[in-house]
């Protein structure tokens, strides 16, 4: 109650349990002394960085080409496939002259129906920062500047 930090004690004050020091314990009936865990010092544990690898989703290269050659192979038109799959047929159009690039979600759909692969795992490694040392960053280093 009042903030002290001292030993607690297990007080019952009014219909409610609560952890107080031994000068607002005398307020109601002490229940029992609360035991102070010792605190074990802390271990310093040396980190070592590793270079570690992500790996993400991507839509292959090529994908239009790939999409129209299956796509020709089946003799289907860009509207059964639009059908197909319950898309718009100049989605279809587009995705096949490389002008939008599919999502991922849109990418297995197209893969289930067609049987192609249209969706690869990359490995993306994480570069470390080439930085002097004492040096800090600034916003230079975060900026690209595009020549004209």
């Amino acid at each position: 109650m009042c903030g002290k930090e001292s030993s607690l004690f297990k007080t019952d004050l009014e219909g409610s349990i609560l952890s107080l020091c031994s000068d607002c314990s005398k307020y109601g009936s002490v229940i029992s002394a609360i035991r102070e865990e010792k605190e074990e010092p802390k271990k310093h544990v040396r980190e070592i960085k590793q270079e570690q690898e992500e790996i993400v989703l991507a839509i292959v290269q090529g994908y239009g080409d790939i999409i129209k050659k299956k796509r020709e192979d089946f003799g289907i038109k860009q509207e059964d496939v639009a059908k197909k799959i319950n898309e718009k047929v100049s989605l279809i159009h587009k995705l096949e002259i490389n002008q939008f690039e599919p999502s991922i979600e849109l990418a297995r759909k197209i893969e289930k129906f067609l049987h192609v692969k249209l969706v690869e795992q990359q490995k993306l490694g994480l570069e470390p920062l080439n930085t002097p040392k004492g040096e800090h960053f600034t916003i230079g280093d975060f900026i690209k500047i595009k020549k004209r």
